[in-house]
């Protein structure tokens, strides 16, 4: 299987000036005065397509272990739409910026290094990761950098994310971009695949195994199409969820063993108080959809793990339909946050409630090494222009969004292009 090649990037003049226009190409290392941005502002918190105004700014300075990257595309995720709606808290409550430019997720080139930056020069291509931390503690050094008192997102709880022409990064966030993906491609999938891996694979003794069954909610979705090939790569079974029939086939096509539809049963939502009517009938509705799960996995045999992320509605039943001993491992609430359960199955039965949230460099970069390898498809469904940033966050929003993940084209003059050569030419 032929990998990845880093080609160099061939020598092209161009002027130094102050500020570019969109997908105009400075001296490479150059770092004008200032850049476009889409910028977020406390008092604009709301829809996306209010939030987010176009604004010219100051292109951040990087420290010793800083690298400034030029972005030439970017990831859209339900991190943008919470950080545009504040909720469910403020990001200008964390970082307390005057600002913040949003976006987790990108692809671009290393423009400008920090002195101590060592593993990367200006030139070379990567893809960015989100997790940044300190890396002076003892999690840090040694545990899980995701126990890190100074965890936090890139692009969500920093005020320097992608939706810009440059965005500065610790150095430890970057991995070599894909080169046989296109620039948009390359930067849809790195936020959802490594959430995804480290949900499966991060959280041992209930690391995913081969043979495994496991349900995955949201199935068609950006953290769910990541799911169901990691599922089929580890020799594992999926179940996927979805809400629409028309998506059937695209979960069916990633590798899933079957998929549910979840508007064919009716307990979705907070579970009403044990032991009344209501109960009574969630309880039967929970069972059926059970049963559904068994006519998949075999009579009796229920899922070992349930990929959570929509909570409050899904919730309560997630924690049924898994087995005696398996883990519920949930990693956002896009339907709400108040998740409620039965307890009584969750002690009696041994059942694990795990959170997960995003994941450190080692299962990132493994999870990127699949991808590099040719093992997983990005599943990009859209890509949208730089003016239409704020509609994409608007589809996400409103859940009107095609099956798999969405890019937006930033110094990236228009979709299909490979390489910097294939940019400047265009």
């Amino acid at each position: 299987m032929a990998l990845d090649q880093d080609g160099g990037i061939a020598q092209y003049e161009a002027p130094e000036k102050d500020l570019y226009d969109m997908g105009e190409m400075p001296p490479m290392g150059y770092v004008p005065a200032q850049m476009h941005a889409w910028v977020l502002r406390r008092e604009r918190h709301g829809n996306p397509d209010t939030a987010l105004q176009l604004e010219v700014v100051d292109v951040p300075e990087i420290g010793d272990q800083d690298v400034l990257i030029l972005v030439m595309a970017a990831g859209v995720n339900y991190n943008g739409v919470w950080a545009c709606l504040g909720q469910p808290v403020s990001v200008f409550d964390g970082h307390r910026a005057p600002y913040a430019i949003v976006g987790s997720d990108a692809a671009g080139i290393v423009w400008a290094v920090g002195a101590k930056v060592k593993r990367w020069k200006v030139g070379d291509e990567v893809v960015v990761h989100c997790n940044q931390d300190d890396g002076d503690d003892e999690e840090c050094n040694g545990g899980d950098p995701m126990y890190s008192p100074s965890q936090r997102i890139w692009g969500y709880e920093t005020a320097d994310g992608s939706f810009a022409q440059f965005s500065v990064v610790q150095s430890q966030q970057l991995m070599p971009r894909p080169k046989h993906l296109t620039w948009e491609e390359s930067a849809c999938y790195t936020l959802t695949l490594a959430t995804a891996y480290r949900m499966l694979f991060g959280h041992a003794p209930h690391d995913l195994k081969p043979g495994q069954n496991v349900l995955v909610w949201g199935a068609s979705g950006g953290l769910g199409s990541y799911a169901i090939q990691l599922i089929n790569t580890a020799g594992a079974n999926a179940i996927g969820v979805i809400s629409d029939e028309s998506k059937r086939d695209f979960v069916m096509g990633l590798g899933a063993k079957g998929v549910l539809n979840r508007k064919d049963f009716n307990c979705w939502g907070q579970m009403p108080t044990v032991n009344t009517p209501e109960y009574a009938e969630w309880f039967a509705e929970t069972r059926k959809f059970g049963k559904a799960i068994w006519d998949i996995t075999g009579k009796g045999v229920n899922v070992d793990m349930v990929f959570e992320h929509p909570g409050e509605s899904t919730f309560p039943v997630s924690t049924f339909v898994c087995k005696k001993g398996g883990m519920v491992v949930i990693c956002a609430g896009t339907t709400g946050f108040n998740c409620t359960f039965d307890v009584r199955y969750m002690w009696m039965h041994q059942k694990r409630l795990q959170g997960s949230h995003f994941a450190h460099l080692k299962q990132a970069s493994a999870a990127n090494q699949l991808m590099l390898e040719r093992r997983l498809d990005p599943c990009m469904s859209e890509v949208f222009t730089w003016a239409d940033l704020p509609m994409a966050h608007m589809k996400m929003l409103r859940n009107e969004h095609k099956p798999g993940n969405m890019a937006v084209l930033v110094q990236s003059p228009r979709t299909g292009l490979r390489t910097f050569e294939d940019v400047l030419n265009a």
